[in-house]
């Protein structure tokens, strides 16, 4: 029995080992090592595309329009990065050259302030018809951002928000995810979403879980409030009834680094409780924010306007630098400043003002020597100079706690970042790196060379983890019947570039690209087609999620 059960074992495997005799493809990708997304071991097969699918996977023969010679290269499915900017770089290049160039196939947007609903885009169908009528080369997704309901409704005022305020917000939330939107996202740590209550998010939250979405947030603060904050998330998605991902899970306050197994174990007690919690981490120990986030939410009511009447206010100078030194109680607004440590932990980005442009990429404390002045002089001048608005890369958590963070099974990799080009066209003068190396940090840096993670697992992170965080089940695997999202690389090269100093690097390693079964990436340079699509909520999802024209 056991002889005859063998050999029925070998002619199975016989046959399986051989796919697609006497079908045509539109692509074959031949001789790569697979790594499919699930987590398990890597393996030797062929792929074959048709139609924008994946058709066959195994030893794949047939006719094809084409055929890719993988050998020596992994062969995996196109990265998703779950937390990125591009929500406007995306209308200036559709291209999308600095994520393209690091294997990132699919972009999911809409982080607090979302491109709709606003007067630009009243709706996120006015939205995705202006991003498929200009064309993609990768897939866009996005969240509807609670900021962006909120400045819509109330504007820049604090809250809580009154029953009819409450009740349209609400509304508008539901007009998102009937449009595809992908859940609700949060950034509390500054106005306008330092103002949202928890239960206002709640009943933002409930309408975005009632159309199948999720709640994604960047937490209120991720300084010495942070473990309160965590609680806050899990408090949400517990009470709307929705599943939680952490936006680049973090402690950003330089007197509590050590404690993230701490914060993992409060997440993993949520979870063991039956709750879906989870999060995502970029894979560096600075972050990206504003050199205005240092000034309390207070001054910031009333917008960009009062923000820098205020700033110019001889009176209210004791208390902002009160504030800001951290020598006066401010409840648990979130403090760049006391964070960092001091003014030598922050890079100014970009810079509007042609006069003091001459400051990009240069540390805080360079910048008061520079201009000879106290340091809350030349803050405030910036400032004010700069139209209430100076990005600023702050270097406020550790190696060791992003490590622990990456390494946990639930947690994925978000870039953070936007898809710019090195020709400095689009996005800002001087840009955190990660807006061209987040992918290939983890694969060069925590995967070949300090072994943080398995090259088998940091793929799953980067692609089948996030694609169920936002439901878009037809993607982030190598199985046949998937889309046809493919990203291929030199485990042995893969590498990034940019850094803090000298940021506008692409990526190497790269090989090819391929988004809905078309080569995006050929041999590492971009072919300037546009085959991405709108990834749109599971309600919308069906036969009008085609490639944008």
């Amino acid at each position: 029995m056991r002889v005859v059960l063998a050999v029925v074992m070998v002619a199975v495997a016989a046959v399986a080992a051989v796919r697609g005799q006497g079908e045509t493809f539109d692509l074959v990708i031949r001789g790569g090592r697979v790594v499919d997304g699930t987590g398990n071991p890597a393996f030797d097969a062929d792929l074959g595309i048709r139609d924008g699918r994946i058709a066959a996977l195994g030893r794949v023969a047939g006719v094809a329009g084409r055929v890719i010679d993988a050998t020596g290269l992994v062969v995996s499915p196109g990265f998703i990065d779950v937390h990125n900017h591009s929500d406007t770089t995306l209308l200036d290049d559709p291209d999308a050259q600095s994520m393209v160039r690091q294997g990132v196939t699919s972009l999911i947007l809409g982080e607090g302030g979302s491109a709709a609903p606003s007067a630009r885009w009243p709706r996120f169908r006015d939205y995705f018809g202006e991003l498929q009528r200009r064309g993609l080369s990768v897939n866009v997704g996005s969240y509807v951002g609670s900021g962006q309901v909120w400045t819509e409704v109330r504007g820049p005022r604090a809250g809580p928000p009154e029953a009819r305020e409450l009740e349209t917000m609400r509304r508008l939330v539901g007009e998102a995810m009937a449009d595809g939107a992908l859940g609700l996202a949060s950034s509390l740590s500054g106005p306008p979403g330092v103002w949202i209550d928890t239960d206002t998010l709640v009943a933002l939250a409930e309408v975005a879980g009632q159309h199948g979405g999720i709640y994604s947030t960047h937490m209120r603060t991720e300084g010495k409030g942070v473990f309160a904050s965590v609680e806050e998330a899990i408090e949400i998605g517990r009470r709307a009834r929705l599943p939680v991902d952490i936006i680049h899970l973090k402690i950003a306050e330089h007197t509590m680094w050590g404690r993230m197994p701490e914060l993992i174990a409060l997440i993993s007690g949520a979870r063991v409780r039956g709750q879906l919690v989870e999060a995502n981490v970029y894979p560096y120990r600075a972050g990206q924010n504003n050199l205005a986030s240092i000034v309390p939410p207070w001054a910031h009511e009333g917008g960009t306007a009062a923000l820098i009447a205020r700033l110019k206010n001889p009176a209210l100078r004791p208390r902002l630098e009160a504030e800001i030194l951290g020598t006066a109680p401010t409840g648990d607004w979130y403090n760049h400043y006391t964070a960092t440590g001091d003014w030598d932990g922050m890079l100014l980005v970009t810079l509007s003002n042609p006069r003091y442009q001459r400051f990009a990429g240069m540390r805080m404390n360079e910048v008061i020597t520079a201009l000879g002045k106290p340091p809350l002089d030349v803050l405030f001048e910036l400032l004010v100079e700069n139209d209430g608005s100076v990005p600023t890369v702050y270097f406020h958590h550790s190696e060791e706690d992003m490590r622990h963070a990456l390494a946990q099974p639930f947690v994925s990799i978000g870039s953070d970042g936007s898809a710019v080009n090195t020709d400095g066209t689009v996005g800002p003068t001087h840009p955190h790196p990660r807006f061209y190396g987040t992918f290939p940090r983890v694969l060069g840096r925590y995967v070949r060379e300090a072994r943080v993670l398995t090259l088998e697992d940091a793929v799953r992170k980067m692609t089948s983890a996030n694609a169920a965080k936002v439901r878009q089940f037809d993607r982030g695997l190598l199985r046949p019947g998937m889309r046809a999202d493919v990203t291929i690389f030199d485990a042995a090269r893969i590498v990034d570039r940019a850094t803090y100093e000298q940021p506008r690097q692409y990526a190497e390693g790269i090989a090819y690209v391929v988004v809905n079964g078309t080569v995006v990436l050929d041999r590492g340079e971009h072919t300037h087609a546009r085959p991405g699509t709108v990834l749109r909520s599971r309600a919308k999802a069906g036969s009008d999620q085609e490639p944008a024209r």
